[in-house]
């Protein structure tokens, strides 16, 4: 995972090399990959970008899978790219990539889960969190979280309904030290933090 974390304000600082050196360096089908993002940016400049490359397993074969997320000044971009074996449509190996972009103003919440290991030993020092799950939600997939609802008193055993809690987590990603190495979850959150930054100017 490659990340390139710019100031937060500074619109007139354009990645879009850097970003495009980060996709290389995966030697993921780099010119697809570049391709599709490029296309999503639409000659945007490109303020903080995650690049996470990542095997997936599908029965007994192994799959890579990249994912490309951009901040612009105004958007958050992402890019999904998949390797896919030969079928009835196309009789090749054959890569699929999606992109999306949601308008910064659109992003209704950003949230960072650190989990830090061994807190009691680290003694005043920062800690280095051992992984990371970044969530951004801007109400394209909702889900509903019910459970029964239940009232103060412990004897009741009347049907008081369900309670629930709405989530929206369109987009959810999360990396450790142990399996991607602690630079990868330091760039999760510094991308994190341009996200966050980014969504409160646009609030």
């Amino acid at each position: 995972m490659r990340s390139n974390p710019a100031s937060a304000t500074g619109d007139r600082y354009d990645r879009s090399r850097d970003l495009n050196v980060a996709i290389e360096k995966t030697g993921y089908y780099p010119t697809v990959v570049s391709s599709g993002v490029d296309a999503a940016l639409a000659g945007e400049p490109v303020v903080s970008f995650l690049v996470h490359h990542e095997p997936t397993i599908d029965r007994d074969e192994v799959r890579r899978h990249m994912t490309v997320a951009v901040l612009t000044p105004s958007r958050l971009i992402l890019a999904h790219t998949d390797e896919n074996p030969p079928d009835n449509l196309l009789p090749e190996p054959y890569t699929s990539t999606s992109t999306e972009a949601i308008g910064l103003t659109s992003v209704r919440s950003v949230v960072v889960n650190r989990m830090v290991a061994n807190p009691a030993r680290l003694r005043g020092r920062v800690p280095p969190p051992a992984e990371a799950v970044l969530t951004v939600g801007w109400g394209g997939v909702a889900g509903v979280d019910l459970e029964p609802a239940m009232c103060d008193d412990p004897q009741c055993d009347a049907d008081h309904g369900y309670t629930g809690v709405i989530r929206s987590d369109d987009f959810s990603l999360r990396v450790s030290a142990a399996a991607d190495g602690q630079d990868a979850v330091h760039a999760l959150l510094a991308f994190a933090e341009a996200l966050s930054s980014r969504t409160q100017l646009h609030g």
